[in-house]
């Protein structure tokens, strides 16, 4: 590790030498003297790297003073799990770990998301008494990062102090205000608290009243709560707006300068009726030789947003627009998502060009990417394209002739690539959307299922062809990129699965531990318009992994892809923006690249994949909670009435049921009163222990809605009897 002259450190040698070199724990004076680091300049460097790892938990200080990996000293390192019962589990970052259950007595005040250093209690093995598994346990042992920094709850008032009931019910424990902390909050509001004491084993935490979002039942205040709860961005800095409101708004001629002119190429936009940010136009030419001309037209965010100035690191710490059920929060400014950046019908306006030629099986022959200026002559609708093309509206048709041929090329196109799709073993799930309607106040009217017609079909697949194509062109460039990535289930997910699958008659066939995309695909065929179809694919979903960002190409399982990227939509999400930027940086510079810009490049993809799929997490969690807020709103005034249902999960406390509008809620084991009722986990379903009958997955049944819990989104049926049929749909 030393080998004289002038010592080199950095946390890689210093981690390298104790995985490696190290025969036992050592203390920071061993370690500088194997190090080399012998003059006081380099014992400062150490002394500081030696701090940084350890707080960020790459290194351990013993109580003897001495250094080591988690490992060596039997602990691990991850984030805490925590249930709202109190216990909680240990996610590691190693896939091959399970995860660790953590009693309540043992978390150490350690609270859902915090980075925590464990001390494994009792690893997992096998009670041979009574047959059964139990898996491991441990003991959070040192807190080394606090994820919640404020909370969103109720404010309850007494005489002499105050307390703030959190909305997540995962924090634990009520947060004590004391008098003078109220800040002007009064019973009931919803406020923001900020911890000011952390939660010890014998005393709450305790916080202050930095925002007060207004009464609970106020209109509006709901959807508020989610947004602060999920430490959501509202409005943009001034200097971010500064910098959008000096951008011209109309392209200057040195704009154009090195641009390809396809304002003379027919194109159009496909996007609901509401978007305003249209990242994407398409065109369609049949060539002379039978093949397709497919052009993906992308709006040129990286011209507008440059790296590192201020709308790029804005951009950066948002990495998503977040849609909301009722409103969006961009992650640009509106002047370019809606305005410079949206490509606009009869508007001239910049873009990032991939042309591909593509024959009668699907495969594309020959690419190009280039920068562009395009002008869109249509914004059509996916309501409007399905009725001309399935429809063959007269009135539509005779609207746009000029583009009809057009629209029946994208058509058949669209065949061409889903046939190819399928044939190499994507796996296409019939998981058709519900939507909640809203009125002008916010409050729920409705409950609609969307389908995805022709029109979305068609997007969707010149999408999937130009992302493909994108990251397969610029992995064999070998420069710094970001993937898509989708890695395959874990073996012990697949058996979990298998074994509900077995109960409904199905399985999956895999070699080994390998599991190739068909093997879904051949389930969601074999359930395709059966009652649990619904249900198989939701369980099918549930067990892949969750897709993230990477700078290497790990594959796409669902997409039966080697290759992916986000190309298509730098409007709102910041890996495409980033892989724009790279893009244009090689066409301007002849595909070469310095060494040093390769490597900061690479360092930068890095940051820019961990930050996106953290905020991608965010966003989902707080879209998923504003949709199942507003459809437990909905379904208060139903308390009482009896539905038709579908057992869509079964535990051993109760059984999950799906309504004909979407909607989910639980069914309490202690309300099923005419038997005593047992968990069957090999065929996922609750047996009588006289009577023998058998609530089972996908399993029809009539339900009372018996309580919604708005403010947890929770909603409580009784399984009611036969002759009580008349449900509501």
């Amino acid at each position: 590790m030393y080998f004289g002259g002038e010592v080199m450190l950095t946390k890689e040698s210093i981690v390298t030498y104790l995985e490696n070199e190290a025969v036992r724990p050592l203390s920071e004076v061993e370690l500088a003297e194997q190090l080399g680091a012998d003059s006081s300049e380099s014992l400062v460097q150490l002394k500081g790297l030696l701090q940084e790892l350890e707080n960020e938990g790459t290194l351990v200080l013993s109580r003897k003073k001495r250094y080591g990996l988690p490992s060596q000293f039997n602990l691990l390192i991850g984030v805490i799990s925590r249930h709202p019962k109190g216990f909680g589990f240990l996610i590691t970052e190693n896939r091959d770990q399970e995860d660790l259950y953590i009693h309540s007595s043992d978390l150490g005040g350690a609270l859902n998301g915090d980075k925590v250093i464990v001390r494994i209690k009792r690893p997992a093995g096998f009670d041979v008494r009574t047959g059964t598994k139990f898996r491991a346990e441990g003991e959070v042992i040192r807190i080394l990062q606090r994820k919640v920094q404020q909370v969103v709850g109720t404010f309850e008032n007494s005489k002499h102090f105050g307390f703030v009931v959190p909305d997540d019910k995962r924090f634990g424990s009520d947060i004590f205000i004391a008098k003078e902390d109220f800040n002007g909050a009064r019973n009931g509001m919803k406020v923001l608290v900020e911890i000011t004491s952390w939660p010890q084993k014998t005393r709450s935490a305790e916080g202050k009243i930095v925002q007060i979002i207004g009464f609970k039942d106020s209109p509006g205040v709901d959807i508020l709560s989610i947004i602060f709860g999920h430490d959501l961005p509202q409005e943009f800095p001034v200097e971010v707006l500064e910098a959008a409101a000096r951008i011209p708004e109309t392209i200057p001629a040195r704009d154009l300068a090195g641009r390809r002119d396809l304002r003379n190429v027919t194109m159009i936009t496909i996007d609901g009726e509401d978007a305003k940010d249209l990242d994407d136009a398409v065109s369609v030419e049949r060539l002379a030789n039978g093949n397709c001309l497919l052009g993906v037209h992308i709006a040129d965010v990286g011209h507008y947003v440059t790296e590192d100035s201020v709308l790029d690191k804005e951009a950066l710490e948002r990495a998503t627009s977040i849609y909301l059920v009722d409103r969006v929060i961009p992650m640009l400014p509106q002047k370019l998502s809606n305005g410079l950046c949206s490509l606009n019908a009869g508007e001239d306006r910049l873009a990032l060009t991939c042309m591909m030629e593509i024959d009668c099986k699907g495969v594309v022959v020959a690419h190009e990417i280039f920068e562009s200026v395009i002008h869109v002559d249509y914004r059509m609708t996916y309501k409007n394209v399905t009725k001309i093309l399935v429809e063959q509206d007269e009135i539509l048709c005779t609207q746009y002739e000029r583009i009809l041929p057009m629209l029946r090329e994208m058509e058949s196109l669209q065949g061409i690539l889903e046939r190819k799709r399928i044939h190499r073993g994507a796996v296409m799930f019939h998981a058709p959307e519900s939507k909640v309607i809203l009125d002008k106040k916010g409050r729920p009217v409705r409950i609609e299922w969307r389908e995805n017609g022709i029109a979305d079909k068609i997007i969707e697949e010149f999408m999937l062809c130009a992302n493909e194509t994108v990251a397969e062109h610029y992995f064999w460039m070998e420069v710094p990129f970001l993937y898509r990535v989708h890695e395959e289930p874990a073996v012990e997910d697949v058996a979990d699965v298998n074994k509900f699958l077995q109960a409904l008659g199905y399985s999956i066939k895999g070699t080994g531990n390998v599991i190739h995309p068909k093997a879904y695909q051949s389930i969601v065929e074999a359930v395709a318009d059966k009652p649990e179809e619904q249900l198989v694919n939701s369980v099918l979903l549930r067990s892949m992994q969750h897709a993230r960002y990477d700078t290497e190409a790990l594959g796409h399982f669902g997409l039966s892809a080697q290759y992916y990227s986000h190309f298509t939509s730098p409007i709102r999400r910041y890996p495409d923006l980033a892989i724009h930027r790279v893009i244009k940086e090689l066409l301007h510079h002849g595909e070469q690249l310095e060494q040093t810009r390769l490597e900061q490049l690479e360092e930068k993809m890095h940051q820019y994949a961990v930050q996106s799929s953290l905020r991608e997490k965010v966003a989902e969690d707080a879209e998923r909670d504003s949709v199942e807020l507003k459809k437990a709103e909905y379904m208060k005034p139903f308390v009482g009435e009896v539905f038709a249902a579908k057992i869509s999960g079964v535990t051993n406390f109760g059984m999950f049921v799906q309504l004909e509008n979407s909607v989910e809620g639980l069914v309490h084991i202690s309300t099923l009163v005419d038997d005593f009722y047992h968990f069957r986990p090999e065929s996922f379903s609750l047996l009588g222990e006289h009577s023998r009958k058998i609530y089972q997955l996908g399993q029809e049944v009539n339900v009372r809605l018996t309580r919604v819990s708005i403010e947890d989104r929770q909603l409580d049926f009784e399984v009611v009897k036969e002759h009580e049929s008349n449900c509501r749909k």
